[in-house]
């Protein structure tokens, strides 16, 4: 069981859930991938109320816990997993396993039990 966290660099801090993954080590790239395939099996399975996910899908407005779209639809978790792989690219976010950063999408990372992923999310300045 590995454990996603969102965080802020302003400070604030989602509810944490986990994730199955029976492999031990595993990159950077597929642990972001299964992350986004979960969060949108999830939204899609009740298409109600906002999508709580790792990035913004196109059509939809930034609410306070998440995204509304503004139609309801199915999101595509293709497109999704393209729009999280590139905004980490782009330093949209950041991500932390036990303290240390992960730069690079190819890294492998060991997953024991308990493992914590954290995901900072970057906040743009104001102005700037």
């Amino acid at each position: 069981m590995v454990t996603f966290v969102d965080e802020t660099t302003s400070g604030e801090r989602r509810d944490s859930w986990g994730l199955e993954i029976a492999e031990e080590r595993l990159a950077l790239r597929e642990v972001i991938r299964r992350r986004v395939f979960q969060e949108v099996a999830e939204y899609n399975a009740r298409q109600l109320g906002e999508f709580q996910g790792l990035v913004q899908p196109t059509d939809t407005e930034r609410t306070l816990n998440g995204y509304t779209l503004r139609t309801t639809r199915r999101i595509d978790a293709e497109q999704q997993c393209a729009l999280a792989l590139t905004a980490f690219g782009r330093n949209g976010f950041l991500v932390l396993v036990g303290d240390r950063q992960v730069e690079d999408l190819d890294e492998e990372l060991d997953l024991r039990l308990g493992t914590e992923v954290v995901f900072l999310k970057l906040v743009p300045l104001v102005g700037g």
